[in-house]
């Protein structure tokens, strides 16, 4: 009898991530962190992994018209796990020059053989008919403009017109493209333990690829990194990973030595260290948080970094106590959001539905209402949030203001390129900034 011969490990990996994530609603990204620990990949495998699950998940309705065109079933009745193998095979062949299209085919046929044989043939018809034409595939139709950039960038139509009505069209699908581009590995240098042209010559050194951020000092772009835990220069807390629009928010924030810091939503803690680096340990910072085991990985995260002023405590931001009112000098309000300003690196956010984000609103606004009583005279109340939709920043900080006489907008001027905010608010875009779709607002307590 002849032995079948098993999926590779990355394409595994991938696949249980995928199914993982349409099954149970878990984070991409911790489906395939939970995998990737059952196997003993290496680097280049971990890699391949991670680029398989989100490459696949990120252009799902791409990929299944490409299948729908190809397939003698329609899409809505293929068994979920065969779609899920023909997605994985689809990617492959039409986005990863580096694999044989016959590898993707018989590992795509192989898996299916493990839980599905009957559907083997035709997981094998669909994938070779996709490779014969994988230089001519069939085009999108653009009758409808929105229904066109939808499939074509794997967004739910919804969101592709709520995005087109405030950024028109062409700003639009650039950050639609944006949301599905590889994104690097951004590290923020700890200024406590080492300085950034020490760290880029150490990262190098352990075979790291680095460079300087352009505009953003202490903070560099690492490619090809591997298990990121593993890098020396992480585990001595030299380097945490911080989007530099994150990083921007505590900038722009501008606490200084010796400052009472209230991060009132603060997991997974990066706007706390990177508050507790720029007061170079110096002061307080309280770190609040709804999760217990979320703090946990603060507290962890603090000790690796050296930052000894950070406390945390497991409190809802909307009702702080007496023991918080008035003693902040600055006051940082990371709003739980839709998040999607980060679908580049949640892509599953994409999925949210309408409803499940009408109700995000009035709860940004009763966090802000109640972290803002926290603030001292004349001291800074922060708002920011990963999400891009109007209702959810601007829409917020205008209620917010109707209703505090006490605040006032404050500009702020970012590096590089962004400039002045004259206004105290600023949207960051991927498309346009490189950086996460992000909302900051800087208000400053009058009396």
């Amino acid at each position: 009898m002849n032995k079948q011969k098993p999926p590779s490990g990355a394409r595994n990996v991938a696949l249980h991530a995928l199914m993982a994530e349409r099954k149970s609603g878990v984070f991409l990204e911790d489906a395939l962190d939970r995998e990737l620990r059952r196997q003993n990949l290496s680097d280049r495998d971990t890699g391949l992994a991670s680029k398989l699950t989100f490459g696949t998940y990120q252009n799902r309705s791409l990929l299944d018209f490409y299948i729908g065109q190809y397939s003698s079933m329609p899409i809505e009745k293929l068994e979920p796990r065969v779609l899920d193998i023909l997605r994985l095979a689809a990617y492959q062949i039409i986005y990863l020059d580096r694999i044989p299209n016959h590898a993707a085919i018989d590992e795509a046929v192989e898996q299916t053989k493990k839980g599905s044989p009957k559907a083997s043939g035709l997981v094998n018809a669909v994938s070779r008919r996709i490779a014969e034409h994988a230089e001519k595939l069939p085009q999108v139709p653009k009758e409808n403009l929105a229904e066109y950039l939808s499939i074509q960038y794997s967004h739910p139509k919804w969101l592709v017109e709520r995005i087109s009505d405030e950024l028109g069209t062409e700003d639009a699908e650039a950050l639609l493209q944006a949301n599905n581009a590889d994104v690097p590995i951004y590290a923020q240098v700890n200024t406590l333990k080492s300085d950034t042209n020490q760290v880029l010559t150490d990262l190098q050194a352990e075979g790291i690829e680095a460079e300087k951020h352009p505009w953003l000092p202490d903070c560099l772009i690492l490619n090809h990194t591997g298990n990121l835990t593993k890098c020396k220069l992480f585990k001595e807390g030299h380097i945490y990973i911080q989007d530099p629009a994150a990083r921007l928010a505590v900038d722009v924030a501008n606490p200084s030595p010796g400052t009472r810091l209230l991060d009132t939503c603060s997991a997974p803690g990066g706007k706390s260290f990177a508050a507790g680096i720029r007061i170079q340990n110096q002061g307080e910072i309280r770190a609040f948080d709804l999760s217990e085991k979320k703090l946990k990985r603060i507290e962890e995260g603090a000790e690796r970094l050296g930052l000894t002023i950070i406390q945390t405590g497991a409190k809802d931001a909307r009702t702080l106590g007496p023991d918080e009112i008035g003693l902040f000098d600055t006051v940082i309000v990371d709003a739980p959001c839709s998040c999607l300003g980060i679908i580049r690196k949640k892509p599953e956010s994409r999925d949210k539905t309408p409803e499940e984000i009408a109700g995000l609103p009035k709860i940004q606004l009763e966090i802000l209402q109640s972290a803002s009583k926290c603030v001292a005279p004349r001291g800074v109340l922060l708002y920011a949030t990963c999400t891009i939709l109007t209702e959810e920043n601007n829409g917020v900080i205008e209620a917010f203001l109707e209703q505090a006489e006490n605040f006032t907008p404050e500009p702020f001027t970012l590096p590089g390129e962004i400039g002045t905010a004259e206004t105290g608010q600023i949207t960051l875009y991927p498309h346009i900034h490189g950086t996460d779709g992000f909302f900051i607002s800087k208000l400053r307590r009058v009396i």
